[in-house]
C-alpha cells in the first residue's frame, strides 16, 4: 500500500441553518435515521463523542439482514459549526466542511480512498450518505 491516496470530494446544499444542519450530522439519535447509501441499508447503531481525540462507532447493516460492518474512527479536529476531520481505524484520512449561506449549509466531505472499490463507486456511495443526508435535514 502506497503513502499516496487518491481523494474523493462529495458535497451537498441543504436548505437549513448551520445549528440544524451540525446537529443532524453529529446527533447520534439523528444519524440512525440517515446513514445510508440506499433504502436496503440502514445504521442501526452509532456511538458519537464529537471532540478530539474521542472516538465514533457507527454499524453499517443490510436491513435484511445479510451483511453488517462497523465504521469506526477518531476524531482530530472538531470545530462547531465549521469543522470535522477524522482518521478511520484502516489510517485513511476523512474531511469535512460546513459553509453557511444565509438558511442554507453546503457540505463538503473529502475523504481518502481505500483500495477495494473503484473510485466512482465510492464517490457514488459517498454522495449517496449525502443526499440521504439532506433528504432527512430539510425534512425534519
Amino acid at each position: 500500500m502506497s503513502n499516496f491516496r487518491e481523494k474523493v470530494t462529495v458535497q451537498t446544499t441543504v436548505h437549513a441553518p448551520i445549528e440544524k444542519v451540525w446537529g443532524i450530522w453529529t446527533n447520534a439519535n439523528h444519524i440512525t435515521k440517515w446513514y445510508n447509501a440506499s433504502e436496503d441499508w440502514h445504521a442501526p447503531y452509532v456511538e458519537n463523542d464529537l471532540k478530539v481525540g474521542a472516538n465514533f462507532k457507527t454499524t453499517m447493516a443490510a436491513k435484511d439482514g445479510s451483511m453488517s460492518f462497523d465504521f469506526i474512527g477518531t476524531y482530530t479536529k472538531v470545530e462547531l459549526n465549521s469543522t470535522i476531520d477524522y482518521s478511520i481505524v484502516d489510517g485513511r484520512k476523512v474531511e469535512i466542511r460546513f459553509s453557511v449561506d444565509g438558511n442554507t449549509t453546503t457540505v463538503v466531505e473529502t475523504f481518502e480512498a481505500e483500495d477495494e472499490n473503484p473510485i466512482e463507486v465510492q464517490r457514488g456511495g459517498g454522495q449517496a450518505i449525502l443526499d440521504s443526508f439532506k433528504k432527512y435535514a430539510e425534512a425534519n
